[in-house]
């Protein structure tokens, strides 16, 4: 794709592969892909790779932003770092200043709706939020029953309403998301809700296979899993030979150290015998 060239919302120049409008032109003609890198070096990989779309914390911004200049980037809030409107506000506003593209929030319309008359492109996340899920009776799959399909639609709904372009679905039945995103104009992000969102996501550490009991909508592309215990397992070994070997006497040994000339441990030797 060809750069495009923007300002964001702290008043910088920058470039951009994808915006928000093209997402939005875009939405049901191709997919696009987002992942959740942690590290400078995650964030720059998820680039080298063509990844469409990050979706991060907030606090991360600057760094993810450093190495990934050109990638779309979704920062989301907390829900109990940020409480009042006034926390909340002041922390979109920081991230968007610092380079993402679009704020993402769980909490109520009313917060998507201040954040969207701010300017502010706002993603929602609908379906199962995990830290609400005791009020829908534990992590589970949301939209098994038409009614509980209709719910999820009238969120659909009220969340446009409220302003905000996508929305993160997570855990719903693949075939009633489908069915949903007909009859909105929601750019769908899908995690663990099936192949027919605008964007597929799926958490790094699952994709690179570093899980040790991934969840059931993710699979491995990778096995760094089994690279981090071999990795943890030379660690430890190295770790109880270097101190074998410092109570053995063995290191440092004479490879390792550096001794004197013979001449200058001569007139070190006159000089102690002196004292």
């Amino acid at each position: 794709m060809t750069l495009k060239n923007i300002y964001t919302y702290g008043g910088e120049p920058a470039q951009r592969l994808l915006t928000v409008a093209d997402f939005i032109g875009l939405r049901g003609t191709r997919k696009f892909t987002s992942t959740v890198p942690n590290t400078f070096e995650e964030a720059q990989a998820c680039a080298e790779a063509g990844i469409d779309h990050l979706s991060i914390w907030d606090e991360l911004t600057p760094t993810v932003r450093a190495a990934a200049p050109h990638i779309f980037i979704n920062a989301a809030l907390p829900m109990s770092q940020y409480v009042t409107k006034d926390e909340i506000l002041r922390a979109a506003m920081k991230a968007a200043e610092a380079g993402a593209d679009s704020i993402q929030t769980p909490r109520s319309l009313e917060v998507v709706e201040m954040l969207a008359k701010e300017g502010l492109s706002v993603q929602g996340h609908l379906g199962l939020i995990p830290r609400r899920s005791t009020q829908v009776g534990g992590l589970r799959i949301i939209g098994k029953t038409a009614k509980e399909a209709l719910t999820l639609l009238d969120q659909f709904r009220r969340l446009e309403d409220a302003g905000a372009f996508a929305v993160e679905v997570e855990c719903v039945a693949s075939d009633a998301l489908d069915a949903i995103r007909h009859h909105s104009n929601l750019v769908t992000h899908s995690i663990g809700a099936g192949p027919s969102a605008d964007v597929v996501l799926l958490y790094l550490e699952d994709i690179c296979g570093d899980v040790e009991s991934p969840p059931r909508h993710a699979r491995a592309f990778g096995d760094l899993l089994t690279i981090r215990k071999k990795l943890a397992s030379e660690r430890a070994k190295a770790l109880r030979e270097f101190r074998a070997a410092v109570v053995e006497g063995q290191f440092p040994g004479e490879e390792e150290s550096v001794k004197m000339s013979s001449r200058e441990f001569g007139l070190l030797k006159e000089a102690l015998d002196k004292h």
